[in-house]
This record gives C-alpha cells, sequence and structure tokens, in this order.
C-alpha cells in the first residue's frame, strides 16, 4: 500500500522553486504530507529545470537516482517542471520507472494528478505551458522563512534567440495585483522579513493585464504592508525600465537598494542576433540614471560568452564594457545550444575551448572589479539581515546585506557579541573584505 508522504526535490532557479512550494502547499491542502526522509515516503517527486543543457543533465541524474532508490521499495515517481513540459512523451518513453509526468500548466491539478498515480494510473499530464493565475495557491514554504520569493508573472514575450523559456513557460501573464498583495502579507504574517520579486522579466509587469507598465505601483502598494522589511527585484528588463520605478526604488526605504539587470552582452552586433531590444548606449545612460537616482546602489548583471559568431573584438567590447561600468555583481555564462532556439541553427558556433578561455577572462575581470568595490566597504556600518550561525565557529554568523541577493550573491560574516537570531536585521560594521564577501562585527 502506497502512503500519502511526499519526499520533493526542487531544482533550477528561483520562479521554479515558487512552483515547487505551490505544489506542496496543494497537496497539503489535500491530506498529503511532506517528508524530508526519501525512505519513508510513497510518493518522491522532483521539480525539473530544462533552461540550459548543465541544468538539463542535472535533472536528469536526478530523475536517474531516484528511479534507482524506488526499486528497492514500493513507491512511486513523478517529475514535474521545465523538462517535463519540453520532454514529456521522451521521458514516458525512454525511463518506465516514472509514474507520473506534469507540465507546467497543470500545477493547480497536481493533488488530483497525484491520487491517480498513487491508484496504479500511469499519467502522462503536460499540455500547454503555463496556468491562469487567478487565485491566491497555498505554498508550504521550504526554506528558513525568512527571505521568500514571489512570482509576480509566469511565461516570457521577448524570444531572445538563445532562450527556450517562451516555449515551456508560454506567453507571459502577469498576476493580478491584489493577488501578490494577499500573498505577501500571509509571507509576513508568517516571519517573512524580504520578499524577492521573481518573473521571467519583472519590468515589463502588468502591461497584459493594465495596459501599461506598473511595477513601480505594485511596490509603492508592497511597502505599505507593516512587518515587512525588505523588498527585493530581480530579473529586471533593461527596455522595460521606467523613470517611476527608478524614483520608487530611490525614495521608498523598504525597496533594496539592488537592481538585478541581466544583459547578456556589451556589443551591438551581439546583442542584435540574440534579439535583444534597444542599444548599448540606452543601457549606459539607464545605468547612469540609477546610480544618480539612487547613490550606492548595487547593480548586478549576467553575460553569456561564446555566442554564435563572437569574435575576439566582440568579447574585448564585453570587456571594455565590464571595466567601465564596473558592475557590482556579475554572473558569466558559457553559451549552451538549445534545442529549438534560432540560436541553435546559426553558423559559427564557437569551439569549446574559446568559450571556456573567455569565460575564465571575463570572470577574473570581474573578480578584480569585486575586491576593489568591496575594499571600499571597509570602515563602513551596514545593515545585515542574519541567516544563521556557523556550526563550526559559535558566536559568528552568517548574514546579508541589501546589496547581496540570496544564494547568486555573497555573503557577510559577522561576530555577534550576543545570540543573534534568524531573520534580525543587524547593523554590521565591515572590518575586511574579498572579492565576494565581506566580514565585520556587530555593533548597535
Amino acid at each position: 500500500m502506497i502512503n500519502n508522504k511526499i519526499y520533493v526535490i526542487s531544482l533550477g532557479c528561483a520562479k521554479n522553486l515558487v512552483d515547487t512550494e505551490n505544489m506542496m502547499g496543494l497537496l497539503v491542502e489535500q491530506g498529503y504530507e511532506i517528508t524530508n526522509n526519501e525512505n519513508e515516503a510513497g510518493v518522491l517527486m522532483v521539480n525539473t529545470c530544462g533552461f540550459i543543457e548543465s541544468a538539463k543533465d542535472e535533472s536528469i541524474r536526478t530523475i536517474l537516482q531516484l528511479a534507482e532508490h524506488k526499486e528497492n521499495r514500493e513507491c512511486k515517481l513523478v517529475v514535474t517542471g521545465c523538462l517535463a513540459q519540453r520532454y514529456g512523451d521522451e521521458m514516458a518513453k525512454e525511463i518506465p520507472e516514472i509514474d507520473g509526468i506534469i507540465g507546467t500548466g497543470k500545477i493547480k491539478e497536481i493533488a488530483e494528478i497525484m491520487d491517480n498515480v498513487i491508484k496504479g494510473r500511469r499519467i502522462n499530464s503536460v499540455g500547454e505551458p503555463g496556468y491562469k493565475m487567478d487565485r491566491l495557491l497555498p505554498r508550504v514554504v521550504s526554506g528558513p522563512g525568512q527571505s521568500v520569493y514571489v512570482k509576480i508573472a509566469e511565461g516570457c514575450n521577448n524570444f531572445c534567440s538563445y532562450c527556450a523559456i517562451p516555449y515551456i513557460r508560454g506567453p507571459y501573464r502577469s498576476k493580478p495585483m491584489e493577488i501578490i498583495e494577499q500573498e505577501v502579507h500571509h509571507l509576513v504574517d508568517n516571519g517573512a522579513k524580504e520578499v524577492i520579486l521573481v518573473a521571467q522579466d519583472t519590468t515589463r509587469y502588468g502591461y497584459d493585464l493594465y495596459g501599461k507598465y506598473m511595477l513601480a505601483t505594485l511596490v509603492k502598494r508592497l511597502t505599505k504592508i507593516s512587518g515587512l522589511n525588505w523588498l527585493r527585484i530581480m530579473y529586471c528588463y533593461p527596455n522595460h525600465f521606467t523613470d517611476e520605478l527608478i524614483e520608487t526604488i530611490a525614495q521608498e526605504p523598504k525597496v533594496c537598494n539592488y537592481v538585478d539587470m541581466p544583459l547578456q552582452h556589451a556589443s551591438q552586433r551581439i546583442l542584435k542576433k540574440m534579439n535583444r531590444r534597444g542599444s548599448i548606449y540606452e543601457i549606459k545612460e539607464l545605468i547612469g540614471k540609477l546610480r544618480a537616482a539612487v547613490p550606492g546602489i548595487t547593480l548586478r548583471t549576467t553575460f553569456i560568452v561564446g555566442f554564435p559568431g563572437e569574435t575576439e573584438e566582440d568579447f574585448n567590447e564585453l570587456l571594455e564594457f565590464m571595466r567601465e561600468t564596473k558592475f557590482d555583481k556579475v554572473g558569466i555564462f558559457k553559451y549552451s545550444a538549445e534545442e529549438g532556439t534560432a540560436a541553435e541553427e546559426m553558423e559559427e558556433q564557437v569551439n569549446e575551448m574559446i568559450k571556456e578561455e573567455r569565460y575564465r577572462r571575463a570572470m577574473e575581470l570581474q573578480q578584480r572589479i569585486s575586491w576593489e568595490i568591496n575594499q571600499r566597504k571597509i570602515g563602513e556600518t551596514i545593515k545585515v539581515l542574519t541567516e544563521g550561525e556557523m556550526v563550526d565557529k559559535p558566536g559568528t554568523y552568517i548574514g546579508r546585506s541589501q546589496g547581496d541577493a540570496p544564494e547568486v550573491d555573497g555573503l557577510v560574516y559577522f561576530q555577534g557579541g550576543r545570540m543573534v537570531n534568524s531573520g534580525e536585521i543587524v547593523n554590521v560594521k565591515i572590518s575586511s573584505a574579498y572579492e565576494y564577501d565581506l566580514m565585520g562585527v556587530i555593533v548597535k
């Protein structure tokens, strides 16, 4: 007899994690129990990522590991998420151990599908990507809970030539503002200190529902929620960044002075091949506006090296742009050809050794820039959101500043001098700095 305990693994991005937590909430609502012990679970569930080749490989490895675990005991294996959406039929044929395959548009039906899987039916439920965000879904927050992600939209309309997300997640759909407010209220009431707004393109928010970009309006409404300390905005597409949004970041004290704005390249020729809108001159102008309006703002971006046709000249333009703009945080990715995208069919695919060499050079440059920026923080006192105490160093705590997003940026290590609780925001004077992390002591 299969029991109703479910062991869940969530792979990929923060947006995928929100889906996982919503599915867990829907399952718990219908009487299922989430367990951290895979040996006692009646169902092993993995929410997969299918964004780039390495993510697909990790998803497949995880599925096969769970399939192997399933051989030794009576349980079911369910696969959800991006990989399920793209390759549901192939997985059903090639991995017979999978009992249920659920696409990105079937999240709200998870409990009903799980009932059928437990009854012994093999389900392949994919369908159209994306679901209607017309109500607040229950949610089981999987982490400590002081910092939580809120997905404000689903899908994407940008169709960058290297990206498969529009095919996996469907067209852009904003979540109604009142539902987002309900969600943030609920999360804050349950202990969240920091809310991080995510979507494939946060700055497009609201255009499909309200006929204009409404991220600034949403942010203003959310900052009125009592108990919310920090509001962070991720994944801002530069062409949809309004002056009103800049003004809101500058004026609202709860909004982190932090902008994550993936640019992907700095060569105009490569940006055009990537199907990225706007010019590098407009991007520089936007960066200037942000820094003028919000002194000390932390800017984060991502770049892709080795895109098809990228010459040494194009790459050097990118390096020069990095030297000129001096982003506080940069993620570098080697181009990965994604099935079904326009870039996959492009000529002049770049050799893997060249990709690796350009990746190394760009990373080394950014490390030097980051080190210089962090050195200037020595002696400053900054606010830090505490994430916990180091197990091997009692009295030393780990946290993040407003300039550090979870998982992708650095950490602040500090001596407490007293017991500091997770979720507590404290003042820390910085005493030393490295490429990514800062160290300091708590002060009053």
